[in-house]
């Protein structure tokens, strides 16, 4: 959870997040900033709806966008879901991405 919502690690394993500016370094509800994207535009974002310890989504550029879940499984496990709305079925493909770089992440510890 804490890697998901630590807006610093958002580059590490965001394929379309190069950089986070917000005022603080965790995400919370209604929490609001920008983040620049690979080709070097910045687009702002606002957390929609934060679920603590389990459920957050974004508008990005004032669009829906991804959402994130953590269901714990017991004692030092997890999983991790990205939600995609219907029309960006495509951007399936970068949360794979993703969602490996994470795994890297946690394995590096």
């Amino acid at each position: 959870w804490r890697l998901i919502t630590d807006t610093h690690t958002w580059p590490l394993w965001g394929p379309s997040v190069r950089a986070v500016e917000l005022p603080g370094r965790y995400i919370r509800s209604g929490s609001a900033g920008r983040i620049q994207l690979p080709m070097g535009w910045w687009v702002p974002f606002t957390i929609r709806r934060f679920e603590p310890e389990s459920y957050w989504d974004w508008r990005v550029g004032g669009v829906a966008a991804t959402g994130h879940r953590v269901e714990a499984l017991g004692p030092d496990r997890c999983r991790l879901y990205f939600t995609v709305p219907f029309w960006a079925a495509a951007y399936g493909l970068v949360c794979r991405v993703a969602l490996a770089r994470i795994k890297q992440l946690i394995i590096l510890g």
